[in-house]
């Protein structure tokens, strides 16, 4: 069936968009709260993101990175969508890919399928404890000219490079501002 045509004055340009991008919430989502998805949704409100990506990690991911047993992917992706339902928020996605290859998936596999299924820039939400064990892989450097990273809080110890590329991260609900005088003074 056609669309309707619709008419606008010459010279129209429509009015920018005032979202922009994709926010990744990266994690295994085993003791993660609803609270903690509550704050996951606000930071990609606060930031005037187009979407927030829930990206629960496989158990034999999270096994290989942390060594710790989680449930099953299934059960966490249900608590997930369950959460989702009752917010009944559209801009939220629970990405599925990783329960879907059934094994363990290389963090770089994962970045590089979220960043072509999504729209730029890219912002990757991550504990401190996950945050800290990206910034340990050798593919970091690489990684981090293009996205930016969110912690959900101030982390207690930082990896040397989380140190090194201390602009291209913030802590959800600072601004990058603040942050980096509070570390400017903390160096002094």
């Amino acid at each position: 069936m056609p669309q309707p045509t619709q008419r606008v004055p010459y010279g129209y340009e429509p009015p920018p968009s005032s979202t922009r991008g994709t926010l990744i919430y990266y994690d295994s989502f085993q003791d993660t709260s609803d609270g903690e998805l509550e704050q996951a949704l606000i930071t990609m409100q606060q930031m005037n993101f187009s979407r927030l990506v829930l990206y629960p990690l496989h158990e034999q991911t999270v096994k290989r990175m942390s060594k710790e047993s989680v449930a099953p992917f299934y059960q966490r992706e249900r608590r997930l969508q369950d959460w989702k339902q009752h917010n009944a928020h559209r801009a939220v996605i629970i990405e599925g890919w990783d329960g879907k290859r059934k094994k363990y998936t290389p963090m770089e596999a994962a970045l590089r399928t979220l960043i072509d299924h999504y729209e730029s820039p890219y912002f990757l939400l991550m504990t401190p404890e996950m945050a800290n064990q990206f910034a340990s892989f050798s593919i970091f450097e690489e990684w981090i000219s293009k996205i930016s990273l969110v912690l959900t809080e101030e982390p207690q110890q930082l990896h040397p490079r989380l140190s090194k590329f201390s602009r291209r991260w913030r802590v959800a609900g600072d601004t990058a501002s603040g942050r980096d005088k509070n570390a400017s003074s903390d160096r002094s």
